[in-house]
């Protein structure tokens, strides 16, 4: 009884919330949602969304979760665990990635290890328990008044204007937060965003309370919003597919302690929520983790990154569905929609599944379903404050910098399915004319879907955040190509992890050793065939090809696209082959990465000069 009052009072509240919205029109939320004009239908798109949800509530199971209590300690730790430094907790020694990872740190990004760390030994302490490593015997700095812009970066990496001070190099940093604005309060702005630097070093300006050019606020409609330009890097762009995973794995531990950093000198608390264990299936499709369902996907279609049946919801949506008016907005029968999903679970493995009797409305219900009723939300549990605390940045370039990090940091499996329904989302938007749905309008309805709050305030926080939380899913879908681009200055972290990791690695086991034998063996035999190769001149490999390797005398100017330009000429101009074969890539393989996809405008002696080491192979890119 206490539940349904409870229940009915939650609900009451939210179409008083709607009613109040109504009135005040255009007006914003409150003093920390975005000071943006939202238009009433946009509103009313949010709330029938809510309706919907709450009604499928009702008519639900409840749900069984299992809660468990943190202290402070604890919450350290899940950090550092998460950042990559577990052994930090543990106190053994692994071939983890945590040394490798400490030795890249810039000043700012060590000290916010070591103050996560301080508060995990002070917690203990007051418990009486004994931290297995005392900071000071992770963080040994002779001085610490030294700069804040120095990093922790090996000799070696490191150019003739490199000043050596006890243990630690100066590095060259630009001005904080300096105006890389073209233009000042035009309609329509253009902000430029350079990766060499990290970001953090760019917000320090915040440290001490002082405010920068990037910070102020900007107050416009969907028309002149502020559009972000890249400063293309000499090495090529890299988008989050073009790496291996390991690496990418590397790239999630950086982007936590740069993240947190960055969000310290904005004064913005990195909130983490505790995971919340779900009593979750292991099988079906609904209710399902991701992990489980891309690794029962898998055997079906090896190399699946998106789940099947997300993938092909998708596929019936954009097939049928993209110019049909109100697509997303107009709810399904919710008989119809119950009825598929059951038909979803017992049929879809065995593909026995009839999809012509799915329409476009049923196919939206059930992708915005399959979404909510994730164990985990696509956002993930712990990251779901710091995705909502981006929304309070003023400044445009900061706030595109934050969403950037946490893009980067999601686990593979959320990053992957959350970018295919953000390619959907545009394709939506793409066809507003006919289907009337705007990007305000999308935004509204998959906000309350995608921040899916757990716990007893979810109420409170969902209707708080509305406008908010739509403001990042369109900023989610407008720059979500520059998003899923990986930042320069976490590669150059990632090649200096593996450098250090490669100078301390030593073999485990006989087989691990007979393994590093036969590539000591096989990388000599190389150095033999390439003896007469000059500094600068590279050995390309082809195996796809007729010609299967080439050396190629490189200059300041040649790119990745000459080189497989060069491999097209020498096998055949035009030929039937040629056109029918694949598209071919060039890859640098080794050395200091694991594996990177090169972009085609990538200047290969830049790349050549900060991983002299590698195999540069031409082959497809494998989706």
């Amino acid at each position: 009884m206490h539940l349904m009052q409870t229940l009915m009072c939650s609900v009451s509240l939210c179409f008083c919330r709607k009613a109040q919205y109504q009135r005040i029109g255009s007006m914003s939320l409150s003093p920390s949602a975005p000071e943006r004009c939202v238009s009433r239908d946009s509103m009313e798109d949010y709330w029938s969304e809510m309706k919907s949800i709450e009604e499928e509530r009702q008519g639900g199971p409840e749900e069984q979760t299992e809660r468990s209590s943190m202290d402070e300690a604890e919450l350290e730790e899940a950090w550092l665990q998460e950042a990559g430094l577990s052994t930090l907790v543990t106190g053994t020694q692994s071939d983890g990635p945590a040394e490798a990872l400490l030795s890249t740190l810039t000043r700012s990004q060590a000290a916010m290890v070591k103050k996560r760390l301080d508060n995990y030994t002070q917690t203990l302490r007051k418990r009486n328990r004994q931290p297995t490593r005392h900071v000071r015997d992770v963080f040994s700095t002779p001085d610490a008044s030294v700069s804040a812009n120095r990093c922790f970066i090996p000799v070696s990496n490191q150019g003739p204007a490199v000043q050596k001070v006890s243990c630690l190099y100066v590095c060259p940093v630009p001005p904080p937060c300096a105006a890389d604005t073209n233009g000042s309060g035009s309609a329509s702005e253009t902000i430029l965003l350079s990766f060499d630097v990290p970001y953090s070093e760019a917000a320090r300006a915040h440290q001490k309370g002082r405010e920068c050019q990037d910070c102020r606020r900007i107050r416009k409609d969907d028309r002149d919003s502020p559009v972000f330009q890249i400063v293309r890097p000499r090495q090529g762009m890299t988008r989050v597919r073009d790496l291996s995973s390991e690496d990418i794995k590397k790239i999630g531990y950086i982007s936590l302690i740069e993240l947190t950093t960055f969000y310290d000198f904005l004064s913005i608390e990195m909130k983490r929520n505790r995971v919340v264990r779900s009593r979750a299936r292991d099988s079906g499709i609904f209710g399902v983790p991701l992990t489980t369902l891309l690794e029962n996907d898998q055997k079906k279609s090896p190399g699946s990154r998106v789940p099947l049946v997300f993938k092909k919801l998708l596929s019936k949506l954009e097939q049928t569905g993209l110019q049909t008016e109100g697509i997303l907005r107009v709810p399904g029968s919710a008989s119809r929609v119950k009825h598929l999903r059951q038909e979803l679970e017992l049929k879809f493995y065995e593909d026995r599944f009839d999809w012509d009797q799915v329409r476009q409305n049923d196919a939206a219900g059930l992708l915005k379903m399959f979404i909510r009723e994730l164990p985990n939300p696509l956002l993930t549990q712990q990251h779901l404050p710091a995705f909502t605390a981006a929304q309070s940045i003023s400044s445009p370039k900061h706030q595109i910098q934050a969403l950037h990090l946490l893009i980067m940091l999601l686990p593979e499996a959320n990053r992957d399915t959350l970018k295919a329904l953000l390619e959907f989302l545009r394709k939506v938007v793409a066809y507003e004319e006919k289907n009337r749905m705007s990007l305000w309008n999308v935004s509204m309805i998959v906000a309350p879907n995608l921040f899916t709050f757990r716990g007893k305030n979810a109420k409170q926080e969902e209707m708080q955040g509305a406008v908010a939380a739509a403001q990042l899913v369109r900023l989610l879908i407008t720059h979500q190509d520059l998003l899923w681009t990986v930042p320069c200055f976490l590669i150059s972290h990632v090649r200096k992890m593996n450098e250090a990791a490669m100078g301390k690695k030593t073999p485990a086991s006989e087989k691990s050793k007979r393994r590093l034998l036969k590539r000591w063996s096989m990388e000599k035999d190389r150095e033999r065939s390439e003896v007469n190769l000059r500094d600068g001149v590279i050995r390309v490999h082809a195996p796809l090809h007729a010609k299967v390797s080439m050396a190629i005398q490189l200059n300041a100017e040649m790119k990745a696209r000459d080189i497989t330009a060069r491999f097209d000429g020498e096998n055949g101009r035009g030929s039937r082959s040629a056109s029918r074969r694949q598209r071919q890539y060039l890859f640098e393989i080794g050395g200091n990465i694991g594996e990177r996809c090169l972009d085609p405008d990538a200047h290969l002696l830049d790349v050549y000069r900060v991983n002299p080491h590698c195999e540069w192979v031409l082959k497809s890119w494998a989706s």
